[in-house]
């Protein structure tokens, strides 16, 4: 299925359409990375995660809509949430987006557990798939020089491992979750030279 028809709403086919051309750029924030999320969000609603679909999908369809490997990413793109969406779903989009940036869902949010688990489960992918991602992230942050992006890539790992869970959901952990922490470790070490 394309993602012209994946699209969440009947209508608003223009702002679809923005968003797709927004999305078609280089680096690991493209086409491919809204494809796949919206991929693992069929898995989890497939495996009974309670989220609603449509909100849950167009969160995913504006979280990284925005991206230049600026700080400010997630909120221009919940701002565009925010402009575009009507009023009955334009808040709870937005503060998914903006969940994003820390991907810490509280306990009581199933919409912001399915789009953290999605779009962190790329750290599960097969060898071949992670390498591709951390190759495009570098290329998302091709503006920073070699050791600033190491050390910021590193503290993100850092924190990654560190947490108790990766995932909040409890199939997504179950899928997921121990091949995320082997590639995390993997990078990890590559990154500090051991």
């Amino acid at each position: 299925m394309s993602l012209v028809d994946r699209w969440p709403l009947p209508d608003h086919h223009a702002l679809r359409d923005d968003l797709l051309a927004a999305w078609d750029r280089a680096g690991y924030h493209d086409l491919r990375h809204l494809e796949e999320v919206l991929d693992r969000l069929d898995v989890l609603a497939a495996a009974g995660v309670p989220f609603d679909r449509t909100l849950v999908a167009l969160a995913a369809w504006f979280h990284d809509a925005v991206y230049d490997g600026a700080d400010d990413d997630e909120e221009r793109s919940a701002r565009w949430a925010e402009d575009a969406l009507p009023a009955t779903r334009a808040d709870e989009v937005a503060r998914l987006v903006r969940m994003t940036v820390e991907h810490r869902p509280a306990g009581d949010d199933p919409a912001g557990a399915a789009l953290s688990d999605a779009d962190l489960g790329i750290l599960a992918a097969p060898r071949w798939r992670y390498d591709a991602y951390v190759a495009g992230v570098r290329a998302d942050f091709a503006h920073v020089g070699d050791d600033d992006f190491r050390a910021g890539r590193a503290a993100v790992l850092r924190d990654l491992v560190a947490r108790a869970h990766l995932f909040s959901t409890s199939h997504a952990r179950e899928l997921w979750e121990d091949a995320a922490r082997a590639n995390l470790e993997r990078e990890l070490a590559g990154l500090s030279g051991r």
